[in-house]
């Protein structure tokens, strides 16, 4: 006769936490809990979790037990600078960052409205090309070349634009169009979130300290799906913690693609911050950590080795999985000059010059001939 308190995990258990450690093999241990508990239905307490862990013949291997291998020599050299696809200017453009006529061709009903009242002083695809001009040069209002209409008034209509939200219409307009050309289904299933500080100029509004990057100015949160296409964006003071400013950028990403199933996130959402989100969300969360994390290592079942990961990855930078894609569109937010810092004191126009900025990008994309 057996002695002692029955054991509160069964073999199928064991089974359900290999599945899991499969999915999560740099999972933390609370993690792996949360996910148990998810798909199980009941909670182990964290000693208990460790034992049927050790029982199913998982056990955790850390970065300084791994072996270091030599770095892979590069085939060939990285090149550099600009292609003559970057000089391609159309005839009709004034400036490079006007928009040509095939690429006003797919907006123009955005902002063309046909109603009553007086006519447009000035057209409305000059107008757009001044705030394009504004975004990718990083110019003052008040230095807006004279080929564009007073920059008292393409302001103004910046302002309504921005109000309006026909720069975050646009730019779902077209990253439909380019998921449509990459095979992929109009609302995502998978998304990315990040965030990333910058400085701001003197001319106010909100702002504050991030400790952590050393940076006095706001940080923007955006969510993109797989491919690096915006999803959500939002902008607040640098001193908002990346935990604090992920709920309301996710509930817009959830208001406005419910099919969003998955969430992938760094280590600065790891913890009740991943676990909020999953409950009131109602997507997974997963954590990507580095290979080489010390704190948590990673996850391995001798049996099944080829799950896991065999070889240590080289020191040094490291293409992580699905994070190099937010990390990649952050690059490209900031090829637009205006967005380098943050020179307008209101955080909802930020908003607004990241929408454009991104959607300047997909017209040039979805209209090139080297694509």
């Amino acid at each position: 006769m057996g002695t002692g308190r029955p054991k509160k995990y069964s073999g199928e258990d064991l089974v359900l936490l290999r599945e899991i450690v499969k999915d999560l093999p740099f999972g933390t241990l609370a993690e792996i809990g949360w996910q148990f508990e998810g798909r199980a239905g009941f909670p182990l307490h964290r000693t208990t979790l460790a034992r049927a862990l050790s029982e199913a013949g998982i056990e955790r291997i850390h970065a300084q037990d791994l072996d270091e291998p030599e770095p892979e020599p590069r085939d060939t050299p990285p090149r550099y600078g600009y292609t003559d696809a970057h000089r391609s200017q159309q005839p009709e453009q004034r400036y490079a960052s006007s928009l040509s006529d095939e690429e006003w061709a797919l907006v123009a009903d955005i902002f063309e409205n046909r109603g009553p009242g007086q006519p447009p002083k000035y057209p409305r695809r000059l107008l757009v090309d001044a705030c394009c001009y504004i975004v990718r040069t990083g110019c003052s209002w008040r230095m807006l070349p004279k080929d564009f209409p007073a920059w008292q008034n393409v302001y103004r209509t910046f302002r309504r634009w921005s109000a309006q939200g026909k720069f975050e219409e646009m730019h779902d307009r077209l990253r439909a169009q380019w998921r449509s050309r990459e095979a992929k289904e109009s609302s995502p299933t998978a998304a990315v979130i990040d965030a990333q500080s910058n400085r701001h100029s003197p001319q106010g509004g909100e702002a504050g300290y991030d400790a952590g990057k050393k940076v006095k100015g706001r940080k923007r949160h955006i969510v993109v799906d797989t491919i690096g296409l915006l999803l959500a964006v939002s902008v607040t003071a640098a001193s908002v913690q990346d935990r604090d400013g992920a709920h309301p950028v996710m509930s817009q990403t959830m208001t406005k693609y419910p099919t969003v199933k998955v969430l992938f996130a760094d280590t600065g959402y790891a913890g009740k911050c991943a676990q909020t989100i999953s409950q009131t969300e109602g997507i997974n969360v997963e954590i990507v950590r580095h290979p080489r994390n010390l704190n948590v290592g990673h996850w391995r079942c001798p049996d099944q080795p080829d799950l896991f990961m065999k070889d240590a990855p080289p020191k040094g930078f490291l293409v992580l999985p699905k994070r190099w894609v937010v990390e990649r569109t952050h690059a490209w937010i900031e090829k637009a000059r205006r967005l380098v810092m943050h020179h307008d004191r209101l955080t909802s126009v930020s908003t607004s010059w990241v929408w454009l900025a991104g959607a300047r990008m997909l017209l040039s994309r979805l209209t090139s001939k080297h694509t």
